[in-house]
């Protein structure tokens, strides 16, 4: 009797063992890792490159979002006044969005990801401009029309930027590994931007992994930024004795130039 009771014990904890055990084998196995993930802005500093890396399952699709946090953003329109002079004659706010914002994946995102889901985790400019709030506007065309104008503002700024099929993959020991190398624009202000690598099947997201860049000033920058924020007036005059001897200097070479003639 004893026994059929320890019996009837241990096999429902054998059971949930092996259920545990299936599912820790059933769950994709990602990770990240994003190699520079600290970028200094020192006097030379022109922008930098950023890789991401990391192993997955085999035959996993992967989307990598890089981005700033979530702010607010604004755009001026400019307009005659009066007929005469070009101004700008209203602001418009784009709030929810990024300053910078840069999505790779390995094919074209309408062809691995549901909409839902890409709303779900704001990956590719659909997603992103049904996602953001803009202000002043009347109407749904309106704000289609004003966020692709935003797209093409920060594209140029070399701020946003989407991929498809760069994404470097390898198959090795029943894991697949993945990489990819991108630029990182000089236009990206201080901060920490957040790097996320989705793991992609049948549509849907079933895994994520997160990594950080760090974006810092340093050296003189760092002097200069900090001087300028606590000490706005000796910063102003050491602007001013700065302009006074590039001024002075400047003029030094057109006289000895002149000389010369």
């Amino acid at each position: 009797m004893k026994a059929v009771i320890s019996v009837n014990i241990i096999k429902p904890i054998l059971i949930v063992i092996s259920m545990l055990a299936c599912i820790g084998t059933a769950s994709a196995e990602l990770t990240a890792k994003a190699n520079h993930d600290h970028i200094n802005i020192d006097f030379f500093y022109h922008g930098s490159t950023v890789s991401v890396s990391g192993i997955t399952d085999p035959g996993t699709d992967l989307i990598i979002k890089i981005a700033s946090p979530e702010g607010h953003e604004a755009l001026k329109e400019k307009g005659k006044v009066g007929g005469i002079l070009w101004m700008n004659v209203e602001t418009m706010n784009f709030e929810y969005v990024p300053n910078l914002y840069s999505i790779h994946s390995t094919r074209k995102l309408e062809d691995l990801i549901s909409r839902d889901e890409m709303d779900k985790y704001v990956v590719g400019y659909p997603a992103l401009g049904r996602h953001a709030a803009i202000e002043p506007i009347a109407n749904a065309v309106e704000k289609e029309k004003w966020f692709s104008e935003f797209i093409k503002y920060k594209e140029q700024s070399k701020l946003y930027s989407t991929t498809d099929g760069k994404i470097e993959l390898k198959e090795k020991d029943g894991k697949q590994s993945y990489y990819i190398l991108t630029q990182w624009p000089y236009q990206a202000p201080p901060g920490d931007y957040i790097v996320t690598v989705y793991a992609v099947k049948d549509g849907k997201v079933v895994d994520q992994a997160v990594s950080k860049v760090q974006v810092e000033q340093a050296g003189v920058v760092k002097t200069l930024a900090g001087m300028a924020k606590n000490s706005a007036a000796l910063y102003g005059l050491l602007s001013i004795l700065s302009a006074l001897g590039a001024g002075f200097g400047v003029g030094l070479v057109f006289r000895q130039g002149g000389g010369a003639h």
